[in-house]
């Protein structure tokens, strides 16, 4: 499977993941050649690509030593405001031949800041001022505090990407927020057509969290009508999403906007990675390409599509069967609110603890940075 055949079927092909080799290398300008049409970053791929390989040692040593006592998160920031520039700057003539649906790399604000509503306002505007790119998109987290933030952030016109979404109903929160702002763009008299949003879905957690439980009643009761939930809720939930987003695109308010040029926020699958050997491991992407989507994909899945991946319409085959599996979950007793609600909680836990790591990492790579530089200072032959 080509990376083309999304764009050929209406969805775009966005990766996730961002390295310095690879936009060093020259990797990443070929896969934009080959149709990857967005980035999508976040606290645990900085801390692999920072904390576990030597690619950013050489910048790090330099800021280190620069003269200024830089605190750890100025260091990751200016490292990967490097990163994010770079990559915008691949993607230009995809944001422009797009009309700026596409091209976007995506920045996230600290996580630590995910139940803070004015603090997520004032980092993405401090972010957005010194990545300088109107084709970077700011993450904030869907959590209760941060749906007003997006409204803000997209009056201001900063084009934002909503992250952690597992529910439908904080879909349509979302996307109300971001008509919000692009209403209050348009009262302003200002440009509401120069402005881009997704919001992303997380697919395959749903499952990793709910086939446990769908195991355990399927034992308890020896219902097998249970057992055969097993690798369908995610997609399922995905699917009528979509379903939900369509209706809401038909609504006037949506279409008042659409009549002044605005695009559409579109949905973006994340964690489209499988995580159970169990099924197959591109199922996530093939059961969700449909039209005005994202699909943002890690390399692994990447590979795997290469391989033996098939482009179909398949997000709007099956919806009755959705609904019923939807249906059933509940009947069985497990509640996809308790672990929507759940998976975000956890979600915003595991980014905090994956920027503590980043963080921790540059503070030890930034002390041995320093004696290093102050030992070969005090040395006769330094």
């Amino acid at each position: 499977m080509e990376l083309a055949e999304f764009q050929r079927h209406g969805q775009s092909a966005w990766l996730d993941f961002i390295r310095r080799d690879l936009l060093t290398s020259g990797e990443f300008a070929r896969l934009v050649k080959e149709g990857i049409r967005g980035v999508t970053t976040n606290p645990a791929i900085f801390e692999k690509g920072i904390a576990e390989s030597a690619e950013y040692d050489v910048a790090l040593d330099r800021y280190v030593n620069s003269g200024k006592d830089e605190p750890a998160w100025a260091l990751y920031e200016r490292l990967a405001i490097e990163d994010i520039q770079r990559a915008a700057d691949a993607l230009r003539t995809v944001h422009r031949l797009s009309d700026r649906r596409d091209g976007y790399v995506c920045m996230e604000v600290s996580p630590r800041l995910a139940h803070d509503t004015q603090g997520t306002i004032d980092e993405a505007r401090r972010l957005w001022s010194m990545v300088k790119r109107e084709n970077l998109m700011i993450k904030v987290p869907a959590t209760a505090e941060g749906v007003p933030a997006v409204e803000q952030l997209t009056a201001d016109g900063i084009n934002v990407n909503i992250t952690l979404l597992f529910s439908r109903e904080k879909c349509r929160q979302v996307f109300d927020a971001y008509m919000a702002g692009l209403e209050s763009m348009a009262k302003r008299g200002l440009q509401v057509d120069r402005m881009a949003s997704v919001a992303s879905m997380f697919v395959s957690r749903i499952d990793v969290m709910v086939n446990p439980l769908i195991e355990a009643m399927a034992e308890a009761s020896k219902r097998d009508e249970v057992r055969a939930l097993l690798g369908k809720v995610a997609i399922a939930n995905a699917k009528l999403a979509y379903q939900d987003w369509k209706d809401a695109c038909q609504s006037e308010r949506w279409r008042a906007l659409a009549r002044r040029g605005a695009h559409v926020q579109r949905l973006l699958w994340a964690s489209t990675g499988t995580k159970d050997s169990r099924f197959s491991d591109v199922m996530y992407v093939e059961e969700l390409i449909g039209l005005d989507t994202v699909d943002t994909i890690p390399p692994a899945t990447l590979k795997a599509l290469r391989d033996h991946g098939k482009a179909e319409d398949r997000l709007e085959q099956g919806i009755e069967e959705a609904k019923q599996t939807m249906a059933a979950l509940q009947d069985a007793g497990i509640s996809i609110d308790a672990i929507t609600d759940r998976l975000l909680h956890e979600g915003v836990d595991a980014f905090v603890k994956s920027f503590d790591k980043l963080i921790a990492a540059i503070d030890k790579k930034r002390e041995a940075f320093a004696k290093r530089a102050q030992a070969m200072r005090a040395s006769p032959n330094a």
